[in-house]
């Protein structure tokens, strides 16, 4: 980390950690009002930015996640900072007050306890309403697990979905991982390490064969990247236990599947047969192709009509 500031001449004479520390950061006097979203650290403390170091020890308020988390980082850094909480269980409370001071000309830095602010993390409503009232909304950039992740995984990175944390019962996780078997890219998850293997699982049977990445630990001394197929994942920590640490698991983009023309969607349709429901020869003609479902159903729905009408169950669902 390079301790030099704009000013080259103010270099500390000594080698006092104190001096050091305090040329980390600037404190800008002059820093404009607004709510100031400030990505930390996911692991490593010298990923932090010089930008947020200046930020955090300019602004009147930091908005912490956990405020024993950013007291340790501030101090690391040496930043002076009132730090108040503000998560998921106070938010709704806390956030009328903080509009106000934002509204009064207030600078005010909103961090999480690791990452970038408001991915799987609280701030998603405070950012919300502050643009809503017509603040100023900036942006800190700074460290990303999924990005971090992504990077190093091989995986393709032109086209990909964060879903944030699967669901943890098997039945709901498998519905979710169903509503993203089309979507193209790599799709990338947050999992804690007791669920690994059951969500790998559930992701195995529903996605299907894919490559796959298992990154914990990331920009710790312990991070590592695990790749296979989905199932030799799966099958890797069935037998060498939850791993420890904070997991990003990255699954591959499935095969390609083309399209059908119409002349070859209506053959498939009406090739299922009249005696089945609709919603049942939609649900397997859209994953056979890739479709989406409600496209499959109304046009098995319009060749219906067109050949012996429709009940009024099909016609309702």
């Amino acid at each position: 980390m390079d301790p030099r500031t704009a000013d080259d001449s103010r270099q500390a004479d000594g080698p006092s950690e104190e001096k050091a520390a305090s040329k980390l950061f600037r404190i800008d006097p002059d820093l404009a009002p607004g709510l100031y979203v400030v990505s930390t650290p996911i692991g490593n403390l010298r990923d932090i930015t010089l930008r947020a170091l200046d930020i955090l020890a300019s602004c009147d308020v930091v908005c912490a996640e956990d405020t024993r988390v950013a007291g340790k980082l501030l101090s690391a850094f040496g930043v002076s900072a009132r730090v108040r909480p503000y998560h998921d269980h106070n938010g709704a409370h806390a956030r009328p007050g903080l509009l106000d001071e934002l509204q009064g000309g207030a600078r005010i830095a909103l961090i999480s306890d690791a990452g970038t602010p408001l991915v799987s993390d609280p701030g998603f409503k405070f950012v919300r309403e502050a643009a809503q009232r017509g603040i100023d909304v900036i942006a800190i950039p700074g460290a990303s697990a999924p990005l971090a992740a992504l990077a190093s995984s091989g995986l393709p990175t032109d086209r990909f979905t964060f879903a944030g944390f699967p669901p943890p019962r098997s039945a709901a996780r498998r519905r979710f991982l169903t509503d993203l078997k089309s979507i193209s890219g790599t799709l990338i998850f947050f999992e804690g390490p007791s669920r690994l293997v059951a969500s790998l699982k559930d992701m195995s049977e529903t996605l299907g064969a894919r490559d796959a990445v298992v990154a914990r630990e990331l920009t710790k001394k312990f991070e590592e990247l695990r790749r296979g197929t989905i199932a030799e994942l799966a099958a890797h920590y069935a037998e060498a236990g939850p791993p420890r640490g904070e997991i990003v698991v990255l699954v591959g983009p499935g095969e390609s599947l083309e399209a059908p023309d119409a002349d070859a969607l209506d053959a498939a349709i009406l090739a299922a047969g009249e005696e089945r429901h609709i919603k049942e020869i939609a649900a397997e003609i859209a994953e056979r192709f890739g479709m989406k479902r409600r496209d499959v159903y109304e046009r098995a729905l319009a060749l219906r009509r067109d050949e012996q009408g429709v009940s009024s169950d099909d016609d309702e669902g």
